[in-house]
């Protein structure tokens, strides 16, 4: 009888545990199936979209007829392209070549670290299923991970001040790092500084607007500069 008993008393909390793996199993088909539309949007855009023309257009756009509002929405603009990760630097350069220094390099600094944050934040929820999945293909991030388990604000720091990893993929990996969110969007605003500004300066050394969006096969070399930079600061201070 205490067997009859004790098996009816554990079937409730048998049913729960069942619902709530149901749940969790759903969840995350749900976040997989999120993702991967995310991802075919990606690979429709740079497949079938005229990225740089768009850019260009709405660099324009902000110029001829936003006015004092320019410099938010070129900061807000930076949020769907890095959730999309299409390259940001035609936004960076932009600012530089539509308002300077220092309006620019704010809006451009402001921009790149709310859409790094966006991202982040994507890869931490919906996107964090798969982004696990594709580690396999860093194994040399995995000495990151642990790393950023003891000092996670200082080595975030130190891989903005060293961009040896793509922007757009940097902001994904991180996700599904221990970091917490205030650490990461702060030392992502100080680390990018250096080459925002590199960018922000080359912008406003252009002539025209179509020079912007032909300018990233110049910025390589300033790119590379900002490395060595970088390199010499973290060795420095790290």
């Amino acid at each position: 009888m205490t067997n009859i008993n004790d098996n009816e008393d554990s079937r409730p909390w048998r049913r729960r545990l069942s619902s709530i793996a149901m749940a969790l199993t759903w969840g995350s088909a749900f976040r997989i199936a999120l993702f991967l539309l995310l991802l075919g949007a990606i690979t429709t855009a740079f497949s079938y979209l005229p990225i740089e023309k768009i850019l260009k257009d709405f660099l324009l756009w902000i110029k001829q007829d936003l006015g004092p509002w320019g410099p938010l929405v070129l900061a807000v603009a930076y949020v769907p392209l890095t959730i999309l990760a299409v390259p940001a630097s035609i936004l960076t350069l932009g600012g530089g070549y539509l308002f300077g220094l220092p309006v620019g390099f704010v809006a451009d600094s402001i921009g790149a670290t709310i859409g790094s944050t966006a991202a982040f934040l994507v890869g931490r929820t919906i996107g964090r299923s798969y982004v696990i999945s594709k580690l396999k293909n860093y194994p040399q991030f995995q000495a990151v991970a642990i790393a950023i388990q003891r000092s996670g604000f200082k080595i975030v720091l130190l891989l903005r001040f060293v961009p040896l990893l793509p922007f757009n993929m940097l902001n994904y990996l991180l996700s599904v790092t221990p970091v917490r969110v205030g650490e990461y969007m702060l030392a992502s605003w100080l680390g990018m500084m250096p080459i925002t500004f590199a960018f922000v300066y080359v912008g406003t050394t252009l002539k025209d607007l179509s020079d912007v969006t032909h300018g990233w096969h110049e910025v390589s070399t300033t790119r590379w500069v900002c490395i060595a930079l970088g390199l010499v600061i973290s060795g420095k201070f790290f």
